[in-house]
């Protein structure tokens, strides 16, 4: 065993996992149930949010710089939640998607291996990534930027034919995406408030895919500053952030260790799938 296969984040481990009732059914908002969004005090934001969909009733919950909706307030046979145009389609891979998954990206990885990017400010980030598609991300004292090439030299590897088949699904099977990025976030990383602005075309929707241990995903504004709302994503969660919530500021504020049982090491992988030109 390399060194490389020790720290290697896409490690399977044997997945032990009771059924999971949330299953997609078709694209679109049309969920009877939806967890019910609670703190001290709600936001009359969320207020109206509830009563719109005939959900009045308030359940557990926890406070984390803003409002965070509950997973004891899931509804059985509910799928889909939407939370200020991001559309969150719960559970949309199973057990076996997300093996097989994370086997696509393994391959991925041993093309264009992860790499800890520099931030133009001369900070390391803490999280590892790669790319694959077209175009790969990347970040060093130059800025934030597309690049046609892995830091080492060679092509990006193709997008994986099971991530173009969740882009078909939930997106489009008209356009492709240019780039397939894929974060590693393991024990304390985290991803600061950001929007995704890089691109040529703000029309198309940003595509994001969860694997591995929970990360709480919090959702703010189109400017900086204001209330927000989090809510932990789950391994099998897809987030489409479209329409008004292109350009929302969203970040990973932190992880919860040895919540999946999907990768042996811990830790969670986002794949965040784009169109560029």
């Amino acid at each position: 065993m390399t060194l490389d296969m020790f720290f290697d984040p896409f490690c399977l481990k044997a997945i032990v996992r009771t059924p999971d009732p949330f299953r997609h059914q078709a694209p679109g908002f049309e969920a009877e149930g939806i967890a019910r969004t609670a703190l001290r005090g709600v936001y009359r934001q969320g207020s109206r949010s509830l009563q719109a969909l005939g959900l009045p009733g308030i359940c557990n919950f926890a406070v984390n710089r803003g409002r965070i909706l509950s997973e004891s307030g899931m509804v059985s046979g509910m799928d889909i939640l939407e939370i200020r145009g991001f559309r969150i389609y719960r559970g949309f891979l199973d057990a076996d998607a997300q093996a097989g998954l994370v086997g696509d990206l393994r391959a991925v990885a041993a093309q264009a291996p992860m790499f800890s990017p520099m931030t133009p400010y001369g900070k390391p980030m803490r999280v590892k990534m790669t790319s694959a598609g077209k175009y790969g991300w990347m970040s060093d004292r130059r800025g934030y930027r597309y690049v046609t090439q892995h830091p080492d030299g060679a092509d990006w590897p193709p997008i994986p034919e099971r991530v173009q088949d969740i882009w078909r699904k939930l997106v489009s099977d008209e356009r492709a995406p240019d780039c397939c990025l894929v974060n590693y976030y393991g024990e304390g990383a985290r991803m600061g408030m950001h929007q995704d602005r890089d691109e040529a075309d703000f029309s198309w929707p940003v595509l994001s895919v969860s694997l591995g241990d929970e990360g709480l995903f919090r959702i703010g504004n189109q400017t900086r500053g204001g209330k927000t709302e989090s809510i932990w994503l789950r391994s099998g969660d897809v987030v489409v952030m479209g329409g008004d919530a292109r350009l929302t500021y969203h970040g990973v504020d932190k992880i919860r260790s040895g919540s999946s049982s999907l990768l042996e090491k811990g830790g969670r992988i986002n794949l965040t799938c784009r169109v560029v030109d």
